[in-house]
């Protein structure tokens, strides 16, 4: 749960890399809290109808506050595969973007510093 509260703590750093624990651990966390979210914005009845689709006061609130956040540590991953940020927007493609996306999360950093600054995996082994 450590890496979540790393992640939170760089807000907004679109700077630098983040490993793959980094990243996945903060999305396991990110996925439990939003589903414990919507369990209670269930039981409490906090769910309001935007358009045709119901939506969770509680889970609002959490996926804006954490829209930044997400968003960086997805350029840092970026980053440690020797990507530039803007390869996110690839995901807007349907289907085909989200694949690639899910393929430079799961690859190993790349060896060593890269553009984006030293790895921080050979850094923490340190």
């Amino acid at each position: 749960m450590n890496w979540f509260f790393v992640v939170v703590r760089k807000y907004a750093v679109f700077s630098g890399r983040a490993r793959r624990k980094e990243f996945w651990y903060f999305t396991l966390f990110y996925i439990i809290f939003s589903l414990v979210l919507g369990i209670i914005d269930q039981l409490f009845g906090l769910i309001s109808m935007i358009g045709q689709t119901p939506v969770g006061t509680l889970g609002l609130v959490y996926g804006l506050v954490l829209f930044l956040p997400s968003l960086a540590v997805w350029v840092r991953r970026l980053h440690d595969t020797g990507k530039r940020g803007w390869w996110l927007l690839i995901g807007l493609i349907p289907v085909i973007g989200l694949i690639v996306l899910l393929i430079f999360a799961v690859q190993d950093s790349d060896h060593g510093d890269n553009r984006f600054g030293p790895n921080p995996k050979e850094a923490a082994a340190v």
